[in-house]
């Protein structure tokens, strides 16, 4: 099969080189040309311009839009919205608002288009463990496209089986799950990050009481014990024990926590469907509080962020 995919940067690229790798073709497009050169000399045919990357996939075509959520996303999908053909197919997996999601995928279909909205886990990390993907849209489109997503997902790896799955759907045990109509993926991973949240709150703020014990506690080691048969075992720990066996005092961050907008607004989504979530409220306030005045928690946050995402700290002014 081939896809389109639009936007290069730290996960549109990598999608596209695993997508690659599994022998479909790949066609590329991002405003920097360096990084369209860079797919190129890899296999991927260059496109200089999202005409052309339409003009070079066979119909039914397939675009992944991998861009930020808002402006860029709206004013790509606009004009692939009069390049496509009936019957094509627009992915957008960037982490866009589920409301917007839902939108999209309406005026996709008013123009006989279909849209899938992809909410993709896996940060810099995807094109080597694979990607979480959480998809919103038509079932038939989804099972259509099956090729692609499943070049995506980790695959079973080794997590161990779930009794009583036996007669589901198969595919949430590879790592891909259709959640249901056009902004439920974006929706589930909205959710997703949120928790995320809280789950790295919980886990610096341990850190950080761990640091004031009366006892001169090693949390490299402590943190690489607890990689192992403890029930906060997690990627997110393996990344903790990594950062901190190259630097125990995480002395190379500031602990400035910034946040990408999914936490605001599953908060957001909370309050508008009265829906308790004081966990994930207070990670998401102790972002901003340490933009004010940061503590070792914080800088063991901007170190997991770092980890996962590639996620740099502002420079100081």
């Amino acid at each position: 099969m081939q896809l389109g995919m639009v936007g290069l940067g730290r996960m549109g690229a990598n999608i596209l080189r695993r997508v690659m790798q599994a022998g479909h073709a790949g066609i590329a497009f991002d405003c920097d040309t360096a990084a369209v050169t860079a797919l190129a000399d890899e296999g991927a045919q260059g496109a200089a311009s999202l005409a052309e990357l339409v003009r070079r996939l066979e119909a039914p075509r397939t675009v992944w839009v991998m861009l930020p959520a808002g402006e860029a996303t709206e004013a790509t999908l606009r004009e692939l919205h009069s390049l496509l053909s009936r019957g094509d197919v627009i992915i957008e997996g960037g982490n866009s608002f589920w409301k917007d999601s839902a939108r999209r995928g309406a005026e996709a279909a008013q123009r006989g288009l279909h849209y899938l909205d992809i909410g993709t886990s896996g940060g810099v990390w995807g094109l080597k463990r694979g990607y979480c993907l959480m998809i919103g849209g038509e079932a038939e489109v989804v099972k259509r496209l099956d090729p692609i997503l499943a070049a995506l997902v980790p695959g079973e790896g080794t997590a161990l089986p779930t009794e009583g799955r036996e007669t589901r759907d198969p595919r949430p045990i590879s790592g891909y799950v259709h959640c249901g109509p056009n902004g439920a993926g974006h929706y589930a991973k909205m959710v997703h990050n949120g928790i995320e949240y809280g789950m790295m709150q919980a886990m610096a703020e341990g850190l950080d009481l761990m640091r004031a014990a009366p006892f001169e506690l090693d949390l490299p080691d402590i943190t690489e014990a607890w990689r192992r048969g403890s029930v906060v075992s997690s990627w997110l720990l393996d990344l903790t024990a990594q950062a901190l066996a190259f630097d125990p005092d995480l002395a190379e961050y500031s602990g400035h926590v910034s946040d990408s907008g999914e936490g605001r607004w599953t908060v957001d989504t909370a309050v508008e469907q009265a829906v308790p979530v004081p966990v994930l409220a207070a990670a998401l306030f102790a972002r901003f509080r340490s933009r004010q005045e940061a503590s070792f928690a914080d800088k063991a946050l901007s170190a997991m962020r770092k980890g996962f995402g590639g996620h740099l700290e502002p420079k100081k002014a």
